[in-house]
């Protein structure tokens, strides 16, 4: 008779290494995630530069190269419609080459094309140099990005998170803003070009040491989950993917509701106001520094606006917060022409802590609804819908050019932007809510 030697046991003070794919024995006191969010925080302040620097760019280019505003503005509108088309396919690609190499890769492209501006003679070069390779580059860390980092690494706090990591590219505006203007009046529009490009590249090491895809990859578990995810194989074919999650979001109300509302956002927002605010406010006499700093100040309420439209998202009924946001945002632009004034006075002032604090509020609430309708593919849809608001601010920063050249005023752009905002309303309300319904892929 054979006798079986039995396997020996630890001892009970040392406990067994976890196994591969396996959550750790100790959950750590501050959970990993807190640290993934601060470096995607950072990372998208670091590649904030670039949204900073259009509006500061449409007079010095008119002046030395005698382009029109319309030529110039188009070169904008690319750089936002290819920001939000590029958005979709860069989720899928983060499902499947990782976070960490899509981040990197859209980084070192977004500062090639911002240093290739700096040796352009012709318009055709602005378009292809900051209209396209920013544009690609952009779209690929675009909104898309932070909410993949808040889909995989949280499940509790995440209409906070993500109103956080919105935040950042406001904070951003604030960082660059000031510097960029004082660059371009003192130094020419060249040396801030070249400012934007080494801010891209001083992130990629932050980017390539300390983020990482997914909380398999460290052993943890998603901040706030009870059970362990596994981390998922990679997603071949992410352009069939991003695609087919396109056509079977399009068949459904929801979406084509928030694309609809989500464009009017990009347009009096990135197309209108981060475009053409500062060109607009030196048409009445104030100086372009003050007026960037302007802009840059709705970026200090823009992120308390965003975090707190975050801690509401989480508490209230995300459609209806849609509503109020952008029934605000349509009355603070009626009004504001007549407030633009060679001056900063208090009415501008109260303009600019009102708008600041809706600017980017619409999207914790966006995220959240698509994640409502759409289960696991709601990162890939919502890069859909994010490419909607995107075209909707390329239309207007064209368009806003071509009013100015043709009005000599962008007076009838507001008008318009407020009244599209009240139509914006009315479309939230309209959204239904629903159980979540992953799309089939």
């Amino acid at each position: 008779m054979t006798q079986t030697t039995p396997t020996p046991t630890p001892a009970p003070d040392t406990p067994p290494a976890p196994a591969p794919g396996k959550p750790p024995a100790r959950t750590p006191r501050v959970h990993r995630a807190w640290f993934v969010a601060a470096v995607t925080f950072v990372t998208i302040i670091g590649a904030a530069a670039f949204a900073s620097l259009p509006g500061l760019l449409i007079e010095p280019l008119h002046g030395e190269f005698t382009w029109s505003r319309g030529t110039i503005g188009f070169a904008v509108s690319v750089n936002l419609a290819l920001y939000g088309l590029t958005a979709p396919f860069a989720a899928a690609l983060m499902d499947r080459f990782g976070v960490r190499r899509v981040v990197a890769v859209a980084l070192t492209v977004i500062a090639a094309g911002s240093l290739l501006t700096v040796w352009m003679t012709a318009a055709w070069q602005f378009v292809l140099y900051w209209g396209v390779l920013v544009g690609l580059g952009s779209g690929s860390m675009a909104l898309a990005f932070a909410a993949t980092v808040t889909n995989r690494w949280f499940t509790a706090r995440r209409g906070l998170v993500t109103g956080i990591l919105t935040a950042a590219g406001a904070s951003g505006q604030l960082v660059f803003l000031p510097l960029l203007s004082w660059l371009v009046t003192h130094h020419g529009w060249r040396p801030a070009a070249v400012t934007v490009a080494l801010s891209a590249l001083i992130v990629v090491p932050l980017v390539w040491l300390l983020l990482r895809d997914h909380p398999a990859d460290v052993g943890l578990k998603p901040y706030g989950a009870d059970d362990f995810v596994p981390k998922p194989a990679p997603v071949p074919g992410a352009a069939r993917r991003a695609l087919t999650v396109l056509a079977s979001a399009a068949r459904t109300g929801p979406f084509w509701l928030l694309a609809g509302t989500f464009a009017i956002c990009g347009a009096s927002t990135n197309g209108l106001v981060k475009t053409h605010f500062v060109p607009a406010a030196h048409d009445h006499g104030m100086p372009m520094t003050a007026a960037a700093s302007l802009l840059a100040v709705i970026g200090v309420f823009d992120v308390v606006g965003t975090i707190a439209s975050g801690w509401f998202t989480d508490r209230f009924e995300a459609r209806r917060l849609l509503a109020v946001y952008y029934a605000l945002r349509g009355v603070s632009l009626l009004f504001l022409p007549m407030l633009l004034a060679p001056t900063v006075h208090p009415p501008m002032v109260f303009f600019i802590v009102f708008y600041g604090l809706d600017w980017v509020a619409t999207v914790p609430p966006t995220i959240a609804l698509c994640r409502e309708h759409y289960g696991e593919d709601s990162a890939i849809v919502f890069g859909w819908v994010l490419a909607s608001h995107q075209v909707g601010a390329a239309v207007v920063a064209f368009a806003g050019g071509v009013a100015r050249d043709a009005f000599g005023s962008y007076d009838v752009v507001w008008y318009a932007s407020g009244a599209l905002c009240a139509a914006a309303a009315l479309m939230a309300l309209v959204i239904r809510r629903r159980q979540p319904v992953a799309v089939a892929a």
